[in-house]
Parts: structure tokens; C-alpha cells; sequence
């Protein structure tokens, strides 16, 4: 109950700030919530399926750069000789923009789901290899011996030591990089595709439709705060069980 009232404090919060701002600009470019609301709710058909196509492609996204950046980055953190070779790759590879070959992708692809999941994923997996091999890497080496001398293997150590853990470090990972995840699929869609909360929200932009357009951008927002909320029911179950 204290979250509800908490997420629709923000939700006021927010529309008071949005709201005030709009009066003191006087621009058609920020339209008040109230004149957007109700453009919301016209063009909620439409945005359904944008949105749905939309988290479809950072849902897919998401689980590809888990499945394959988490055992990567947890071995590379025990990895001894492995982990001194391989991962100055990933810290030079990590700090360059993805988006730069968003081109290559495009010409590899096509203008369908591919290239934007692709570019996502990417992203996503650089971000979860280098927060998984700090979150092995840095694991107390008196836990590790202390498990040791009561005779736990190689296999018993990743299961009840490491990979438990690491799993608060993921989740953590994983609701910075969903917000880092839409900010992608945004330039993605808009840039290249013709479906899409990005290709909507441009769309109405280039059409001086202001409401519609910020209509795209509460959908958005929406969007991402379901990715946010549901790694964090997810850590809390699995925090249960544990």
C-alpha cells in the first residue's frame, strides 16, 4: 500500500512539475497534461501496438544480453589467466557507442525487429559482462576458503556462493540498463522503423501534433516503469527463496 501511494505521489508530482512548466513556457511544443490526457486516451489503439512491438523488442533484448553476458562475466571474475586476457577487450570495447553501427545492423538486417534487438542486446550484455565479473571478482576470498575447508567443489561454490552473491549486482545492472535499453530503442525506432513507440512518438512530432507526441512519450515512460517494476518483484522472489 505504501508503494501505491507512493508511485501516484510521483505520478502528481510529476504532472504538477509538467504542468507548471507548460503555463511558464507557453510554447506548443510542451502542451499541458490536461490537453494530453485525453490525446492519450484517443490514440490508445494505436499505441497499444506500438507499445506491445515495442516491448516485445527490449523484453527479447534484455534476455539475450542476460543469458549470455552473465555466465560470461561471472567466469571471466574467476577466471585467473582468462579474466587478465580477455577482459581488457571488454574495457575497451564497453565505452564505445553502440548506436554508432545502428548503419551496419540496418544493411546486415533489414528495418524489422533484428537490428534494433540486436543493438540492445549488445548494449545490455557489455553493461552485464563487466557488472558480473566485479561481482565475482570482488567476492570476500575468506568466504570463498571458508566454504573450501568445509569441503565444498568447484560446482557447490558457484551454486551457493557466487552466483547467489552476484544476483543482487544483476538486478541492479538490469534496472539501470532497462532505462538505458529505452533510450535506445527510441533512437533505433525513430531512426529506422516505421513501428514502434519511437517511430510514434517522432512521427507526431514531424506532424506539429504536441499532445500526440507527448502521449508517445507517457507511453514510453509507462513502459520502462514496468521493466523497472519487474526486476523488482523478481529480486524480491528470489530473495524469498533463497
Amino acid at each position: 500500500m505504501k508503494r501505491l501511494i507512493g508511485y501516484l505521489f510521483a505520478v502528481m508530482f510529476i504532472f504538477a512539475g509538467w504542468h507548471i512548466s507548460s503555463l511558464l513556457l507557453e510554447t506548443p511544443a510542451l502542451p499541458t497534461p490536461i490537453e494530453t490526457v485525453p490525446v492519450l486516451i484517443e490514440y490508445a489503439s494505436a499505441l497499444s501496438s506500438d507499445f506491445f512491438i515495442s516491448f516485445y523488442r527490449v523484453a527479447i533484448s534484455l534476455v539475450i544480453a542476460v543469458v549470455l553476458g552473465a555466465p560470461l562475466g561471472l567466469w571471466l571474475g574467476r577466471a585467473g589467466i582468462a579474466e587478465t586476457l580477455f577482459t581488457p577487450v571488454f574495457y575497451i570495447l564497453y565505452p564505445v557507442p553502440k548506436i554508432v553501427i545502428l548503419p551496419i545492423l540496418l544493411v546486415l538486417l533489414g528495418l524489422g525487429h533484428a537490428p534494433k534487438i540486436v543493438l540492445i542486446a549488445l548494449t545490455i550484455f557489455f553493461q552485464v559482462v563487466i557488472v558480473m565479473h566485479d561481482a565475482a571478482k570482488n567476492l570476500p576470498e575468506q568466504t570463498i576458503q571458508s566454504m573450501r575447508s568445509l569441503g565444498a567443489g568447484k560446482a557447490d561454490m558457484w551454486r551457493h556462493v557466487i552466483i547467489p552473491a552476484s544476483l543482487p549486482e544483476l538486478f541492479t545492472c538490469l534496472r539501470v540498463s532497462s532505462g538505458i535499453a529505452i533510450a535506445i530503442l527510441f533512437f533505433a525506432e525513430a531512426i529506422a522503423g516505421s513501428t514502434g513507440l519511437g517511430y510514434f512518438i517522432m512521427n507526431s512530432w514531424a506532424m506539429v501534433n504536441y499532445a500526440r507526441m507527448f502521449a508517445g512519450i507517457i507511453a514510453l515512460a509507462v513502459l520502462g516503469l514496468i521493466f523497472y517494476l519487474v526486476f523488482d518483484i523478481v529480486e524480491r522472489l528470489v530473495n524469498a527463496h533463497r
